[in-house]
């Protein structure tokens, strides 16, 4: 609790937490816009075959008389007839369909460019026999994210100072090594300026992406801008949560929340006001040139510099902090002397840096990344089920997007209320399970009843969101500060493999239209056991090293046991 007095001291939630915590949360309100951008740049309109060169409509007829119809009297979008056909048209087609040759769009597709001028889709033809690399351009974006959740949050945990040779977590301070030129960089950057790195990177690569001349382009853009979204968001959520005091924390992670929810809203506006998927994409890309000029002024995590042992800058950000915050007096009597005095155990309990590797090493680290694991892979294959197929609800695509983001408020205030007030692990277990539930009815409920679909599909989609806005304040709780960028980072990895994979399992509705929503279902609801697992946090403080997380872990076996001992004696008085 040392650290969190400090902040205490120095202000609390002062001037300085108010305006970095606005100013680092603000790119995540157009990092939401880029998770769901393919909804519009990759739309798919209305389209048929281009009837064929030597085609005189005037002759033939108009032209319908080219194409056949499907199951529902519609005009094929795959297919047309080899030679005009004339006669009164059949209620649904077939035996038109049956007495004359077809052939696939040799030339080309006709779109209807009322809602989207241009898309992707319309501009590469990426339909019919090509409509899965529509998928790949959304594949590859989550691909990039999840590089760059493994990336950008193994370097934001790199110490500020010389690399150590790999040691256990619990290890003594290891012997002074010689890094190489790039080692040397790596290990200096941190939070702050991963969080300033991946800012550029976005800005340029996105704003490449709005310039691509063919569609490999466009996806190789797409993904380096996934791993920019990856390290803007952790960067972000863990600079805000380590400069907070505890009681804070809640509020932090939900206010989070509802600015990557307004970013859903915020989307439906700008794509309506901007339906070319060039101006559209341009448009959600610059904003991160100002983002990347502002957090150069940012300031690093006191923190982090602790743990990195670099105590000089400890002191230095903390006395800024102080001045502030207006509380000079408690800046100037900080010195190297009181910080080692208030943060004695801090320094005495571990200062070994805990590699990735040790998620697995060690017992207690391999416990809990497993478990969050399981709870990050089923919290994003399910929301991007749901999230992602906006045009299947025949409504009109801006309105069912603002709904999406719009649901997310209460949904996020009734998460909040449950974690602040009952605790985490309810609140994620109960969110989970409620929106496995709401997915697997909606699998059985028939497609006609659109308005019962599309409610189930609102209400799961915003227990999900609720979900992910309690993972993430949940995952920085349990995780150590030696490794708490790295288990965010490995957590992050694993709803960018939940995210790559729901696509997949979306294409088994050709199997059986609700085939996608059991899968979806079931495994959101079995992660809502496996909470179960994991500790409560509420009102702890945050561990600064495993041996720290290992003692929260004996102090709760401790505390269950003293409450077992008054049960256990009621029932052996009434066995006597």
């Amino acid at each position: 609790m040392a650290f969190n007095d400090l902040l205490k001291q120095l202000g609390g939630v002062g001037r300085f937490q108010q305006i970095q915590v606005t100013l680092v949360i603000l790119p995540l309100l157009m990092t939401a816009s880029h998770n769901m951008l393919q909804n519009f740049v990759a739309a798919i309109p209305t389209h048929h075959c281009r009837q064929p060169a030597h085609a005189n409509l005037s002759e033939d007829g108009q032209l319908e008389a080219w194409l056949p119809r499907d199951g529902q009297g519609q005009p094929a979008s795959c297919l047309r007839f080899t030679t005009p056909q004339w006669g009164p048209p059949f209620p649904n087609g077939t035996e038109a369909n049956r007495t004359a040759a077809t052939e696939p769009c040799t030339e080309g597709w006709i779109y209807d460019n009322s809602t989207f001028p241009s898309t992707i889709v319309t501009e590469w033809d990426l339909v019919c026999s090509y409509r899965a690399l529509r998928q790949l351009a959304q594949s590859l974006y989550m691909a990039g994210v999840l590089l760059g959740a493994m990336v950008f949050g193994y370097l934001a945990d790199r110490s500020s100072e010389d690399p150590p040779p790999r040691t256990s977590p619990r290890a003594s301070t290891p012997p002074p090594t010689q890094p190489g030129p790039w080692s040397s960089l790596l290990h200096r950057l941190g939070r702050r300026k991963v969080l300033i790195l991946t800012c550029l990177q976005l800005a340029v690569a996105g704003t490449c992406a709005a310039f691509a001349p063919n569609f490999h382009i466009f996806c190789a853009f797409r993904f380096l801008s996934g791993m920019s979204v990856a390290g803007i968001t952790l960067n972000s959520v863990t600079l805000n949560m380590e400069w907070m005091p505890i009681h804070t924390r809640a509020y932090l992670s939900t206010m989070t929340g509802y600015v990557y929810s307004l970013g859903q809203i915020v989307l439906a506006g700008l794509a309506y006001a901007m339906p070319h998927w060039r101006h559209l994409q341009l448009l959600v890309s610059v904003p991160f040139f100002a983002f990347f000029i502002y957090c150069c002024f940012i300031i690093e995590s006191a923190r982090w510099h602790f743990s990195s042992g670099r105590l000089d800058l400890t002191l230095k950000v903390l006395k800024r902090v102080a001045w502030i915050n207006g509380k000079r007096d408690e800046g100037a009597k900080l010195s190297l002397e009181v910080l080692q005095a208030s943060l004695h155990k801090e320094q005495t309990t571990g200062k070994g840096r805990a590699s990735a590797m040790e998620l697995l090493r060690c017992p207690a680290l391999r416990r809990l990344f497993l478990c969050l694991s399981v709870l990050w892979f089923a919290t994003s294959f399910a929301y991007y089920g749901v999230a992602m197929d906006l045009q299947g609800f025949g409504v009109s695509i801006y309105l069912i997007q603002i709904i999406f983001g719009a649901v997310d408020l209460p949904a996020k205030l009734v998460g909040f209320l449950i974690t602040n007030f009952v605790g985490r692990r309810p609140a994620q277990m109960a969110s989970l399970l409620l929106a496995g539930i709401c997915i697997l009815i909606n699998g059985v409920v028939p497609k006609v009843q659109t308005t019962v679909r599309t409610f189930l599909a609102v209400l799961g989609k915003g227990c999900l969101a609720a979900s992910f806005n309690g993972m993430l304040l949940y995952t920085g709780e349990l995780y150590p500060t030696v490794i708490r960028q790295t288990g965010l980072g490995m957590g992050s990895t694993m709803a960018r493999v939940g995210s790559i994979i729901s696509p997949l399992v979306s294409m088994t509705a050709e199997l059986h239209p609700s085939v996608p929503f059991f899968i979806f279902g079931i495994v959101a609801m079995a992660a809502s056991i496996v909470t179960l697992l994991l500790p409560e946090t509420l009102g702890r403080p945050l561990p600064d090293t495993v041996q720290d997380m290992e003692n929260r872990g004996r102090k709760l076996q401790e505390e269950q046991q003293k409450q077992m001992v008054p049960l256990q004696s009621s029932a052996q008085k009434r066995i006597d």
